[in-house]
């Protein structure tokens, strides 16, 4: 498999042959970062966990080198930091029991860049061949532009892509953005509170971001826990670990939806209810 940076690298945590570990996958994760998987596509790794029927495959786009650092990390130079990073996913491959991890390796301005194709092909390539029945990627009104991008970039590659390796569905997760301000029915919900210590562990692995000055691993629990316990207004917690996400779907079976309208059709629904239950009250 020839991807367009000659450091990409394919990790196959229990050593199988790439066609067999992209063969057997059934849910893949596109994240742009190193963590991003673990923090966003976590349904998909909790459902493929200790299975043999399902697996997971994760997908990292860019480096990571320009992440923050501190304490250890304080002196780290982009490329050190680089390699980190690219370990810790490939522990948290082996942690989440993965089909696979592939780490792209490109600078975020290469996935930012519409019009550079690289990006773009990596992805059609490992699609056509996984051909999984369900895609998580960032949800498109995340604030990060790296994460934006890549869910524009994973919405073009299926667009162009024959219906017969469409996933089932394409799901935008949360990370720089929550997603709790989306009117209920707009929201896919995910039950993730099986395997606390699963859950907990992936997080921890990437201690560079965590001893680096950025505590993702208690953010993403208490998200999650926060979602489950302010979903339902009137009943009880149905589970203690929740991750909300937006259906990307339509956008891959109906080419004419225009992106941007999508996403502002979702923001006008919330405006709508809160207009709404204003009226009704004052």
């Amino acid at each position: 498999m020839k991807f367009g940076k000659d450091t990409a690298d394919f990790f196959i945590p229990d050593g199988k042959p790439i066609e067999e570990a992209l063969a057997r996958t059934t849910h893949m994760g596109i994240g742009a970062h190193p963590d991003d998987l673990e923090i966003m596509a976590y349904h998909g790794i909790l459902e493929c966990f200790m299975r043999e029927d399902k697996r997971f495959l994760g997908v990292t786009v860019t480096d990571g080198a320009g992440s923050p650092r501190d304490d250890l990390y304080a002196s780290y130079s982009d490329e050190e930091m680089r390699n980190v990073r690219r370990t810790e996913q490939k522990k948290a491959a082996v942690v989440g029991e993965y089909s696979g991890v592939v780490l792209l390796d490109y600078p975020s301005s290469a996935v930012k860049d519409p019009k550079n194709p690289d990006v773009r092909k990596d992805l059609q390539q490992l699609i056509s061949e996984a051909k999984p029945s369900y895609i998580y990627t960032h949800n498109l009104a995340d604030k990060h532009d790296t994460h934006v991008a890549v869910a524009v970039r994973v919405i073009e590659v299926l667009r162009e892509l024959p219906q017969n390796v469409h996933p089932q569905r394409l799901y935008g997760c949360e990370v720089w953005r929550d997603l709790d301000w989306m009117v209920d029915s707009d929201k896919v919900t995910f039950d993730v509170g099986a395997h606390e210590n699963l859950a907990a562990a992936l997080a921890g692995v990437f201690d560079s971001q965590i001893c680096g000055g950025k505590r993702y691993d208690l953010a993403t629990m208490g998200r999650r826990r926060a979602n489950a316990t302010y979903f339902e207004t009137h009943g009880t917690d149905i589970t203690s670990a929740m991750i909300y996400a937006m259906d990307l779907t339509p956008l891959i079976k109906e080419l004419k939806l225009d992106i941007e309208e999508y996403v502002l059709d979702h923001i006008n629904r919330f405006g709508q209810e809160v207009s709404s239950r204003l009226r009704r009250l004052l």
